[in-house]
């Protein structure tokens, strides 16, 4: 199968390599490895990073606020637990809002279960993930060096 992994290379010094779960996403996988592939995560910032919840990043002007040029996307819900390396989509209230700002599980965060697109996990690196400057802004936050999809 074609885009099975997406490796984000992080300033925190090392890979984090997502196995691609488009079996419960197809919709938001093809965005993320879309937006990868066109260089759109490369230099975007993790803009908030809280200890044993989630670090959040996905966002060009760095503030939570932005996304891309591309429409939002429908909500691909499962049931699939939100537990350590698990990668959803962050959106506002509106369940049909994701673009692409995303979250990446530092912890078990199962009141987030059926509520989040879960479209990935990462399979080796969350070393680099814990590594990431915390905050709710990050004063000095941490960044995607280079998004590849493989």
């Amino acid at each position: 199968m074609a885009d099975e992994t997406l490796t984000f290379t992080l300033s925190t010094g090392g890979d984090v390599v997502i196995k691609l779960r488009p079996d419960l996403a197809p919709g938001h996988v093809e965005r993320i490895t879309s937006l990868a592939k066109d260089g759109f995560y490369d230099g975007v910032v993790f803009h908030r990073v809280i200890p044993g919840f989630m670090a959040q990043g996905g966002d060009p002007t760095g503030t939570g606020t932005g996304g891309s040029d591309l429409p939002d996307l429908k909500a691909e819900f499962s049931n699939e637990p939100h537990v350590r390396g698990t990668c959803s989509m962050a959106r506002t209230a509106v369940p049909d809002s994701a673009n692409s700002q995303f979250f990446i599980c530092f912890d078990d965060a199962r009141f987030l279960d059926g509520q989040y697109t879960v479209w990935g996990e990462v399979t080796s690196g969350m070393d680099y993930v814990d590594q990431l400057p915390k905050g709710e802004p990050v004063p000095n936050p941490g960044k995607i060096v280079k998004a590849t999809v493989a």
